[in-house]
């Protein structure tokens, strides 16, 4: 697969982290269809706020899910 059509993969998806006490608020970050992440290509804000939602799922987040970006 070639760089730019995985790069268009990336940005097809998005991993979602649902907190488990507020419906309406969740954290999303681009990822490719299977759920991984560029951490080289984020923010360190961005890259902070992924690692947290990692480490608060079952405390804060559920299990994080891949979805298809909706089209802007």
């Amino acid at each position: 697969m070639s760089h730019s059509s995985t790069m268009q993969n990336a940005e097809a998806f998005e991993i979602r982290f649902q907190s488990l006490f507020n419906q309406g608020r969740a954290l999303t970050f681009p990822c490719d269809s299977t759920g991984m992440v560029n951490l080289d290509a984020m923010s360190e804000k961005a890259r902070n706020n992924y690692l947290f939602a990692r480490g608060m799922i079952g405390r804060e987040y559920a299990m994080p899910f891949v979805q298809a970006c909706e089209p802007h």
